[in-house]
């Protein structure tokens, strides 16, 4: 029968001499989660200019960001191959050296211009971000005591929220801003000529982006980052066959949690621009819009900020649970109503949103001990949720673009239900999981 992971499975990494080094480290990894955000987000801005300049239906327009989530899955189990072969260190480089890349083929893209190349060189990039999610999310969660995981990974998902919150100005300025798709109305036909212009605007933010990551790599290349130690490092084969990540009700349930949330959150930023701008709900242009893209990340920011600290004083299956609800009921309305209280509560939906990745992350790892770099894998995999979001383009297409809300509304009653039940840590045949709680998530 599979061993119970005992208290010195979930020991945490020892903290460097001095706390210093661990706050400094923690603060780096912290641009990490502030960059792979934003470039993110990015595409919440490259959807619709690109919607103008392909002239593609919300099905085909989705679909590109289906290709980036799908990367999630292909390259998950790669990424936590490699970690185990390189280090965490090596691989945080590697990952941040294939996003520059994939940001420079995004350059080549938009002077052929190809809808094609496109695909690939998002596929690049997510690649990239998918090594950076598979170590570095597991690190924050593990370099510090369990219990306060999940208020810890989501004090630093607050600077992945940051750019999130960011790349909207940053995209509606120099792309939409810049082209005639995206300064023009709805009911505007763009020429040949004009398209072709509108992809060449591209260049410039994935040239910023590409010299940005390239810093970034040469700095967490030569920082002094803690080890992970020992609660997380692959165990002996005689050892591993006495655990099993299936054994683990928070996991099983927590990996279709994931997937299933990503669903929601992708699909509101990507629809985002598209929804607010029609003239029964903002009547604004694209450009437009794309600032109040700014508001939906800053209030998964503000929310991951208040999430922490109320999870330090209750437990983060209460404060899934309460976000859960909140979620739902913003969705609904934003179904139902028209004008600005549609428009309003479609941005009140990044507040609720803003804890559940790093939470239900945290809670599906809960208890793993030596399973955890395994565990982490599955649930990044689990991102790859994000492809569906051209169910729901295709739900727009053929019910129309607000009906197609109702799927981000289910999306949230399972959610409740893992903060419910599913998020347990009982591991069966074995007693539960239940730690206790502290007050201090940096120690």
């Amino acid at each position: 029968m599979p061993a119970v992971p005992t208290a010195a499975d979930m020991t945490p990494a020892p903290r460097p001499q001095g706390g210093t080094g661990y706050r400094s480290a923690l603060q780096l990894l912290a641009s990490l989660f502030f960059m792979w955000g934003f470039i993110t987000v990015i595409n919440g801005t490259l959807l619709p200019h690109l919607r103008s300049v392909f002239e593609l239906s919300y099905f085909q327009a989705a679909l590109i960001e289906s290709v980036w989530f799908i990367a999630y899955f292909f390259a998950s189990i790669p990424s936590a191959k490699l970690i185990e072969r390189i280090g965490y260190q090596r691989s945080l480089v590697t990952g941040l050296l294939i996003m520059a890349a994939g940001a420079l083929g995004m350059t080549l893209a938009a002077s052929i211009p190809s809808y094609g190349v496109t695909l690939a060189m998002l596929f690049v990039i997510a690649s990239g971000i998918t090594l950076l999610q598979v170590a570095a999310n597991p690190y924050v969660a593990v370099v510090g005591p369990p219990e306060t995981a999940s208020s810890r990974l989501n004090l630093v998902q607050a600077m992945n929220s940051a750019g999130t919150m960011l790349a909207p100005l940053f995209g509606a300025y120099l792309i939409l801003g810049r082209s005639k798709g995206g300064t023009a109305g709805n009911d505007v036909v763009l020429t040949p000529a004009e398209r072709l212009a509108d992809a060449h605007s591209v260049v410039l933010p994935y040239l910023l982006v590409a010299g940005v990551l390239v810093v970034l790599a040469v700095v967490i290349a030569r920082f002094p980052l803690p080890a992970m130690g020992q609660a997380t490092s692959r165990v002996a084969k005689e050892e591993r066959r006495n655990h099993s990540l299936w054994r683990h009700r928070n996991l099983v349930f927590g990996i279709p949690a994931i997937f299933i949330y990503l669903i929601a959150e992708i699909g509101v930023g990507n629809l985002f621009v598209n929804f607010i701008s029609r003239p029964d709900i903002g009547n604004m242009t694209t450009e437009a819009a794309g600032r109040y893209l700014t508001l939906l990340w800053g209030g998964m920011m503000v929310g991951r900020f208040v999430g922490s600290a109320l999870m330090q004083r209750v437990r983060a299956e209460t404060v899934l649970a309460a976000f859960s609800i909140g979620a739902f009921v913003v969705m609904t309305i934003t179904v139902f109503a028209h004008g600005p209280v549609a428009m309003w509560s479609l941005i009140l939906v990044g507040l609720f949103h803003s804890i559940m990745f790093p939470t239900i992350f945290t809670l599906g790892i809960r208890g793993l001990g030596p399973l955890t770099e395994e565990g982490s894998g599955l649930l990044i995999m689990a991102i790859a949720g994000g492809a569906l979001v051209a169910v729901q383009g295709k739900l727009a297409d053929a019910y129309g673009l607000q009906t197609s809300f109702l799927l981000t509304a289910a999306c949230e009653l399972y959610v409740l239900f893992y903060a419910l039940w599913g998020a347990k840590p009982v591991v069966t045949g074995g007693e539960p999981v239940t730690p206790e709680r502290t007050t201090d998530v940096f120690s």
